[in-house]
């Protein structure tokens, strides 16, 4: 007899209730058919079966809550078909490819995509149902809201089976593929007739409006879930949906984008539809977040940058030849926001509810413009990193994030934020804040410009800075004072040196 327990659902989550069961007592499934669906306040989760077998005792009912490592079901020996799903006509059992080298069946799973990811969304599949793949070949990518992810095949042989379609939301350990170990490509079933990655494996009742769970909180709270827009899979309505619905007062929770509750607009004959990316969904979400809640305030300056010019010119070529990078303006940036953020530390503090969270690190979080969108990858203890630390950081997470292969804890933890939109040409902006932070730095163009020095007109390469602030815990007068050391320690980079 076999035990089907709840899994570990992520580091702060201890309980669950269950969904929907997709099989009955007396049912036989086999190996990787979904049991049932456990839902948190922040994700659903499908429960797998582990091995074949019939199900003998379905333990934990629809809407029960159960804690990490509950008994869900008991499953005793057994073969079979797999039990069809109540919600939807499974499809019919797939029949194993007869490959050459008669290899055994591997799973290709998803890999762990941080400590606080609970699940992606499936991206483009690399590589079709009957072509060969090398061990550690990228099989598929996987894109969290952070980050995106390939997901390497286990083994040498040819990819038989897609399990996910794209689109379909997956969670981390969760199988995705078969890969038939040892086979060649001719051995497999052609991509035309391969069977189509199943819609069942991300899937649920789809006829449900609601979860068990937000049943129970909009009966406790009299709220109509009618009005509730659903972030679940297939549009359903969460705990999570139904309690944000009931602080908010009844409305639809605040994660939803309001165009999303109207139908969408035709597209004339010259116009594209494209899905937003769930990295592009969430910069948007939390741009837009960072706006709602900051009291935002932006302060300006320019600062003169003929001083580092001229010291970038004259040691370069020994600064190459001795650290092996080249000596950039961001190195001097990030030293400068040190040395302002040490004589300013409301700029490097946060609020958290009714207390304020002052930090005694400088982590400095750097944004980078992809072709997927914009990252902050963050430089870690820069205070503690000399000017070619810095800059070796920089090139390291730089190429990472165009590559595509920084992690999430890449870009979690950052105390301030750095953003240079001066290597596109602009010559002017006001920053958005990266929450929770209160201040972010913007650097821009560095320009020729007519400027009054000693009661003489002089040019000069001039740059405007930008410190867009939190107001609701940073002062005028600490943000002027903050830009003003930022302005001292550019235009006389020895003060750097000196730790001044």
């Amino acid at each position: 007899m076999t035990e089907i327990t709840v899994p570990t659902l992520g580091e702060s989550v201890s309980e669950a209730t269950v969904g929907e069961w997709q099989v009955s007592e007396g049912d036989a499934v086999k190996k990787d058919d979904i049991l049932v669906e456990l839902e948190t306040d922040k994700v659903s989760v499908e429960v797998r079966a582990e091995e074949d077998g019939v199900i003998s005792k379905i333990v934990a009912q629809e809407g029960d809550t159960v804690e990490i490592g509950a008994t869900l079901a008991q499953m005793g020996e057994g073969g079979g078909a797999s039990a069809p799903a109540k919600s939807e006509a499974k499809s019919e059992p797939k029949a194993e490819a007869k490959s050459s080298g008669g290899g055994e069946l591997i799973d290709a799973k998803v890999p762990v995509m941080g400590e606080s990811v609970a699940e992606g969304q499936v991206g483009q599949w690399l590589v079709k149902p009957g072509e060969a793949v090398e061990q550690d070949q990228a099989i598929l990518e996987i894109e969290t809201d952070k980050v995106a992810v390939e997901v390497p095949s286990p083994a040498a042989g040819v990819l038989e089976e897609q399990l996910v379609a794209e689109g379909d939301t997956v969670t981390p350990d969760q199988v995705i593929a078969k890969i038939r170990a040892g086979a060649s490509a001719a051995a497999a079933p052609k991509s035309d007739d391969a069977p189509k990655a199943a819609a069942s494996s991300s899937s649920s009742s789809g006829d449900m409006k609601a979860m068990p769970s937000a049943n129970r909180v909009a009966a406790e709270n009299n709220l109509d879930l009618s009005k509730v827009e659903g972030t679940g899979k297939d549009g359903r309505v969460t705990k999570g949906d139904a309690l944000k619905a009931v602080q908010s007062g009844g409305t639809a929770p605040a994660s939803s984008a309001s165009a999303s509750s109207s139908k969408p607009r035709e597209t004339g004959p010259r116009e594209e539809r494209v899905k937003m990316t769930r990295l592009r969904q969430t910069i948007a979400r939390r741009l837009k977040d960072a706006q709602n809640t900051a009291a935002m305030l932006t302060t300006y300056n320019e600062a003169d940058m003929s001083a580092i010019m001229a010291l970038r010119k004259e040691i370069q070529d020994d600064f190459v030849a001795k650290h092996g990078v080249k000596l950039g303006f961001m190195s001097f940036f990030v030293k400068a926001c040190v040395a302002a953020l040490k004589d300013v530390p409301a700029v490097n503090a946060e609020i958290d509810g009714t207390d304020i969270i002052y930090k005694n690190y400088y982590d400095m979080g750097v944004a980078v413009g992809t072709d997927r969108g914009l990252v902050v990858p963050v430089v870690r203890d820069a205070d503690d990193l000399s000017l070619a630390g810095v800059e070796k950081s920089i090139m390291d997470l730089g190429k990472r994030a165009r590559d595509g292969k920084l992690g999430i804890e890449d870009m979690q933890g950052a105390s301030f934020t750095i953003s240079n939109g001066g290597v596109y040409g602009s010559l002017l902006s006001s920053p958005i804040l990266n929450a929770p932070q209160s201040g972010i730095l913007g650097m821009h163009k560095i320009q020729e410009r007519p400027v009054a020095i000693n009661g003489e007109v002089k040019i000069r390469p001039m740059m405007y800075l930008a410190l867009s602030y939190d107001h609701r815990i940073v002062d005028g007068k600490e943000a002027v004072t903050f830009l003003v050391r930022v302005k001292e320690s550019l235009e006389n980079p020895q003060r750097l040196l000196l730790d001044i």
